[in-house]
Parts: C-alpha cells; structure tokens; sequence
C-alpha cells in the first residue's frame, strides 16, 4: 500500500468516528487481556464495534471485545480501544497500530495503553501492576517501516523517553495515595503467540527485561512517532515460565485481571483528572 493509500484510509476511518461521536475525546485508552472492564466506568458513552469502523482490524482474542467506547471519565472525554490487535492473529505491525494514527487525527494527545504480561523479574509477583519504563522490541517487526508519513513525524523517531517520565510520577503519586505501590520496569515485547520457553526467560533476564507480552510496542512506536504522550502498565497476569513449577494459560491472565481490576480501576480514574 502507497503512503497516500494509507493516509486516506486514516482519514477515512477519523471521518466516520468524528460524525458517530457527540463530543471528540481527550485521552486514548488500550485495554489488555480481562482490563476492558475499565470501558463500563464511561459516563455517557457511546459505543461503535470495531467491524463498523472503515478499515479497522476486529479483535479475535477472548478478552478483547472488539469496541471503541468513548464517553467521560473522571471529568474528561475519553477514548477507549477495548481490546487491541496483535501481530500473531495475522496483523502486520503496520495494521496493528493503525487505529493510534487514526487517534491522533482526531486530536489525542495522551494515551495510556495497558497490557496482561508475564513476570521476569523475580521479585515481581502476579497481580501486581507495573509501569512501563522502557521496552526492549523483540518481534523483529517496526510499523514505521516503508515510506515516512511526515504528517506524523519525522523519519528516525527519538525514542529516548518512550514512556513519560511524567505520566509515571503522576502514576506513582496516584498509587501512593490510594494505599498501595507500583512496580516499574522494561516490557519486552515478542510475537507470540506461544508462551516462551523457560531459556528465554533467562535470556531476557539477563538482557534486563523485568516483564514479557506480545503486543504494545508497535503502538508505542507510532504513538511516539506521531507526539503523543504514552504512559504504560502491565498486570503481572502470571510468572514467567521457568519461574514457577507450573504450566502457563490464558485462563490464569484472565483469572488474575479479574482479580486486580478494582485496584486498576481506581488506578486508572485516579489518574486521568492529573493529565
């Protein structure tokens, strides 16, 4: 596809969300495997399926329903991508970070984007929340290949400051006064979809990963791409393999969000007021 095609169906998709939606939001959301609940919080929302979007992808992944929820949180509009893409369902990086693209013309500035990941880092434990530091980019894929859309920034993007320093002191501060602390740490992102091998887990230690999933960086990568804030958490769903004597499922990343979701919640709407 040209860059030209590429832009047009950006625009085309912002031009039907800005016709179905009463009010453009502030802040951008993705929510990870079990985390969508955050999107039943939305005042006013106004909900649009993912198939009815021009040019969307549609989420196939139990967990991930597949909806753009927009409404008010916490006294700012929102947009919340309830359930996301990722490259093992068949998605290039390119289609997985399209709707970030589409985000950022309709004029969002701050996007959280959260993720159920595998812990590394053997102090972790699961159920707890971790802040994005920095991300390690293992899936050997970059959606910023190809021809460069100057409309969205610059052809060698810094990526110095991936992850806000200052939305994770806001998270940090939020955290703090809701009785409870943060991990923080660096994501590595692979492919998926098979749960890595206990070797790998101690490669990745040792390359200094703290947590491991199989989505997020290739929406950090145009979201920094195109200017926006980012600000990252993952809920260590489950122990890496190799660290517990037990196997690993899907079942337990669900179990364990279900689990974490009101601290999320309160987390989350904690933050949004600060932004």
């Amino acid at each position: 596809m040209t860059i030209q095609a590429e832009l047009k169906q950006i625009e085309e998709s912002a031009a039907y969300l800005r016709a179905a939606l009463p009010q453009l939001p502030e802040v951008a959301m993705i929510l990870g495997s079990g985390l969508g609940v955050l999107a039943d919080s939305l005042e006013h929302a106004t909900t649009i399926a993912y198939h009815n979007i021009p040019h969307f992808p549609v989420s196939t992944v139990e967990g991930h329903a597949g909806e753009l929820v927009v409404g008010e949180l916490s006294g700012k509009q929102v947009v919340i991508m309830k359930g996301r893409f990722h490259m093992y369902e068949g998605y290039s990086a390119t289609e997985v970070s399209f709707p970030i693209r589409v985000l950022k013309t309709l004029g969002i500035k701050t996007l959280i984007v959260t993720n159920a990941a595998g812990g590394i880092n053997t102090a972790y434990a699961s159920g707890e929340l971790m802040l994005i530091e920095d991300h390690i980019n293992f899936t050997g894929r970059n959606p910023l290949i190809g021809p460069n859309a100057d409309a969205f920034g610059v052809r060698f993007p810094d990526m110095s400051e991936a992850y806000s320093k200052r939305l994770r002191a806001l998270a940090h501060e939020t955290a703090t006064a809701q009785g409870f602390t943060l991990q923080e740490g660096v994501y590595v992102g692979l492919l998926g979809p098979s749960y890595e091998t206990p070797a790998e887990i101690r490669m990745f230690r040792v390359l200094g990963a703290d947590a491991v999933g199989m989505s997020t960086v290739s929406e950090v990568l145009v979201a920094r791409h195109a200017g926006i804030e980012v600000l990252g958490i993952s809920c260590i769903s489950n122990m890496a393999a190799g660290i517990l004597d037990q196997p690993l499922s899907h079942e337990e990343v669900m179990e364990t969000t279900e689990r974490v979701k009101g601290k999320f919640l309160a987390l989350v709407k904690g933050i949004v007021p600060k932004i």
